[in-house]
C-alpha cells in the first residue's frame, strides 16, 4: 500500500482537494481518497510532490494507424488538401515500418500518462499491439464510401475487419465524417449499431466545406469527393449545416462521439441536445491547429459533455494529452483546469465504456499523473506530465 500527496487532487468527477492524499495499493487500485480537512493522516507515511495528481488520461480520438506518416503531411492544407495527401502517402511505408511507429507512438502515450484510447481504424495493423497492450483500447472500425454503388462493399470490408477484432465488447463499426457516407452506407452502419448496441464516433464539421456541403451542395469537399457526378446531380441540399444534415439520418443509437466541432456553432449543439441525450463532443486542438489553423469555439461547450484526442501523429506534432489542454488553455483561459482534467479523464472513460477508469475513487484502477510546473492552477507552456502509475 502506497500514499501520495501534491498541492492538489483532483479526481477527475469531483472538485479539487487541497493537499489530499490518493491511497493505493500495489495493483494500482485506489483504497482511499483523504481529505486534511476531515480525514486524520499519518504524513510520515505520505510522498508528497508538488504539482497536481489526476487520474491517467483517455485520449477519446486517435489514429494509431496512421502513425508511420507523422512528419509527412503538410500544415494548414486545409481538411481536404489533408486528404488528399494521406490518400497519396498512406501507403509509401512497409509494413514493418507501420508496425514499428505503431510501436513507438503508442509507448509516446504510455509516457504521457494515456491509460485509455479510442482509436479509429481502417484495416488490423494495430490490432497485434493492441491486444498485448497495458493500454485499454476501443477500437472504432471506420467504414467511408461516398458513392452509393459501393455501400455493401465498403460495408462488407469494415464488418470483416470488426470480426477479426479481439475484443467485441470494445469495438464499433463507425461513420467516418459527415460528408464521406453515402445513406445507403448510413443504413448499413446504422443497423449495425443498433443490433451490437455499440458506440459511435464521428468527424464532424472540421473544416468550413463541410457545411456548405449539406447546405448548399457545394464547396471543397463536395467538389473534391465528386459528389455531383457520384449521385448523378441527384444530391439535394439540406439547407442545413453538416450536423443535423447526417446525424439526424442515424435512430436509436448509443453514445455518440463529435469528433473536432471546428466549425460546429451554438444551433447545432441546441440541435444535438435535443436529438439525444447521450452526445459527447471531442477536441483534438492541435490537430485542427496543424490541418485548418482554427480551434474550436470552446465557450459554446462548457455545459457539454466533451472530451479530449490527440487525432494522428499525422496531423500532430505529439500524442500527449497534457499538450492539447495546454492548447486549449491558451485559447481560452476561462475554462477551468478542473474542467479541463474532466474532459480529458472522466468523460472520456464514460463515453468509452471503462468504468474502472477516468475518476480517482475506492476500487477503481484509474492510474495516477503527476502535473507540475503549473502557473498557480493553470496550465503553463512549462507544464509536463509524469505518470505515477
Amino acid at each position: 500500500m502506497k500514499k501520495v500527496s501534491a498541492d492538489y487532487i483532483y479526481p477527475g468527477n469531483v472538485a479539487p482537494i487541497k493537499n489530499g492524499v490518493v491511497v493505493y495499493d500495489n495493483n494500482g487500485e485506489i483504497i482511499d481518497l483523504l481529505n486534511p480537512e476531515t480525514d486524520e493522516i499519518n504524513w510520515q507515511e505520505v510522498e508528497k510532490f508538488k504539482g497536481i495528481i489526476c487520474p491517467g488520461f483517455i485520449n477519446a480520438h486517435c489514429h494509431l494507424e496512421l502513425s508511420h506518416l507523422k512528419g509527412k503531411v503538410g500544415e494548414n492544407t486545409q481538411l481536404h488538401g489533408f486528404v488528399k495527401e494521406i490518400i497519396s502517402i498512406r501507403d509509401s511505408s512497409s509494413d514493418e515500418e507501420k508496425l514499428e511507429a505503431i510501436r513507438l507512438a503508442e509507448q509516446e502515450m504510455i509516457e504521457n500518462g494515456i491509460v485509455a484510447v479510442g482509436d479509429i481504424s481502417n484495416g488490423t495493423s494495430t490490432f497485434s499491439i493492441k491486444e498485448k497492450s497495458t493500454i485499454n483500447y476501443h477500437t472504432f472500425v471506420e467504414v467511408f464510401g461516398s458513392d452509393p454503388k459501393i455501400a455493401a462493399t465498403a460495408f462488407k470490408h469494415s464488418e470483416d475487419v470488426y470480426n477479426s477484432y479481439y475484443n467485441k465488447n470494445h469495438a464499433s463499426i463507425t461513420p467516418h465524417a459527415t460528408y464521406s457516407v453515402s445513406d445507403d452506407l448510413t443504413k448499413l452502419i446504422n443497423k449495425h449499431a443498433i443490433e451490437n448496441n455499440t458506440i459511435i464516433s464521428l468527424h464532424n464539421q472540421e473544416t468550413a466545406s463541410e457545411n456548405s456541403f449539406f447546405k448548399e451542395g457545394k464547396g471543397e469537399m463536395f467538389n473534391f469527393l465528386d459528389i455531383a457526378n457520384k449521385t448523378n446531380n441527384q444530391f439535394v441540399p439540406t439547407g442545413k449545416n453538416a450536423l443535423p444534415s447526417f446525424l439526424g439520418k442515424y435512430k436509436s443509437l448509443n453514445k455518440t462521439l463529435l469528433v473536432h466541432n471546428t466549425f460546429t456553432e451554438k444551433e447545432d449543439i441546441e440541435w444535438a441536445q435535443n436529438y439525444a441525450n447521450n452526445i459527447y463532443w471531442c477536441f483534438c486542438p492541435n490537430a485542427n491547429q496543424y490541418i485548418e489553423n482554427r480551434q474550436p469555439n470552446y465557450s459554446l461547450f462548457k455545459n457539454e459533455q466533451c472530451t479530449i484526442g490527440t487525432d494522428s501523429l499525422a496531423s500532430n506534432w505529439s500524442l500527449s494529452i497534457l499538450n492539447e489542454l495546454k492548447t486549449i488553455s491558451k485559447k481560452d483561459s476561462s475554462i477551468s483546469l478542473e474542467t479541463l482534467i474532466k474532459w480529458a479523464t472522466d468523460n472520456g472513460a464514460q463515453y468509452l465504456g471503462f468504468d474502472e477508469l477516468g475518476s480517482i475513487e475506492k476500487g477503481k484502477t484509474p492510474g495516477l499523473n503527476l502535473i507540475t510546473n503549473l502557473n498557480g492552477t493553470k496550465l503553463d507552456n512549462n507544464s509536463i506530465v509524469k505518470k505515477i502509475i
